[in-house]
């Protein structure tokens, strides 16, 4: 099983967590660039320029589409994928969780 969370909470042990956040200046743990956020798709959201369904769509489009699940499941097993924004708010972490689930691997916030 894959977990999600963010970064500041401590309800997962840090030997665990893997960055999927194209930024993260302190963290100094394992990072996984295949699922990182395109630069400008993170500029035009955090610039208004797009809303959370077209940010759904493009990050499928620019990085999920060109993944395989399996490859990115057994690569990340156990593991707890990490960015910044806290549980219930909108992030591409729950948009890959539901990627993961959507094609059969688990994948769930702690």
């Amino acid at each position: 099983m894959i977990y999600t969370s963010y970064f500041s909470s401590r309800k997962f042990e840090l030997n665990k967590g893997v960055s999927i956040a194209r930024y993260s200046k302190f963290w100094k743990g394992e990072t996984y660039p295949l699922l990182f956020p395109s630069q400008n798709l993170l500029s035009d959201y955090k610039n208004c320029l797009i809303n959370e369904e077209e940010y759904e769509r493009r990050y499928f489009s620019e990085t999920l589409s060109k993944l395989n699940p399996k490859e990115v499941y057994e690569a990340l097993d156990g593991k707890v994928l990490l960015c910044y924004e806290k549980t219930g708010n909108f992030c591409h972490r729950h948009i890959v969780a539901k990627w993961l689930n959507d094609n059969g691997f688990r994948c769930e916030e702690i």
